[in-house]
C-alpha cells in the first residue's frame, strides 16, 4: 500500500477491454509506453487495447473510441462481449500512483471484435496520448503471457470467455 491509501476504499476504474482479431485469427496486441516496469520491476509490456468509459457513455461506444484512439482505426465488427465486469486489482506499490491515484483497480467490459480493415489502418501516433510503441499480431495462446502478471486473471478469464472467437473468419 502506498502512503496511507487503503485501497478497498477506492472504487474500479469503469473500463472496456478489445480483443481485436483479424482473418487469419490472431490477435492484435501493443507494446505499451507508459508501462509499470520502473514501479514493479516487470518487463511484460504487451497488452490488447483497453481504455476508461466516459461519464454517460455506453460500454461499445468506449471500445470502438478507444480503439481508434490508441491504435488509430475502428474498422472492426462485434463478434461477442464478455458476461458481466471482469475486476482487477492493482499492486500495492502502484495504488495511489497508477489510474490517476482515485482507483484501486479496474472493472473491464471485453469485447471480441473482427478486425475489417488493412494493417495499414494502424496508427499509433494517431492521439496524441500515445499508447503503444509497436504493435503485432499474436496467437491467442500467448496472450496471458505478455501482458504484466497483474492483469493475468483477467486476460484468462478474457480468453475462457471471448477466445473461441480467434479463429479465421
Amino acid at each position: 500500500m502506498s502512503g496511507n491509501i487503503d485501497p478497498q476504499q477506492l472504487p474500479y476504474r469503469p473500463c472496456v477491454g478489445i480483443m481485436l482479431i483479424n482473418a487469419q485469427g490472431l490477435v492484435w496486441v501493443g507494446n505499451r509506453i507508459n508501462n509499470t516496469e520502473a514501479v514493479t520491476g516487470e518487463t511484460f509490456t504487451w497488452q490488447m487495447p483497453q481504455g476508461g468509459i466516459d461519464e454517460g457513455e455506453k460500454p461499445r461506444v468506449a471500445a470502438f473510441r478507444e480503439m481508434k484512439e490508441e491504435i488509430g482505426t475502428d474498422k472492426a465488427e462485434v463478434l461477442g462481449k464478455s458476461e458481466g465486469w471482469i475486476t482487477y486489482d492493482l499492486p500495492a506499490e502502484l495504488v495511489g500512483k497508477a489510474l490517476k491515484g482515485k482507483y484501486r483497480g479496474q472493472k473491464q467490459k471485453w469485447f471480441a471484435l473482427r478486425f475489417t480493415g488493412t494493417d495499414a489502418d494502424f496508427d499509433l501516433t494517431a492521439d496524441a496520448h500515445q499508447e503503444f510503441s509497436e504493435w503485432r499480431w499474436a496467437h491467442v495462446d500467448e496472450l496471458i503471457a505478455l501482458v504484466v502478471p497483474f492483469k493475468r486473471g483477467v486476460y484468462k478469464e478474457v480468453v475462457a470467455q471471448l477466445g473461441h472467437f480467434a479463429a479465421p473468419a
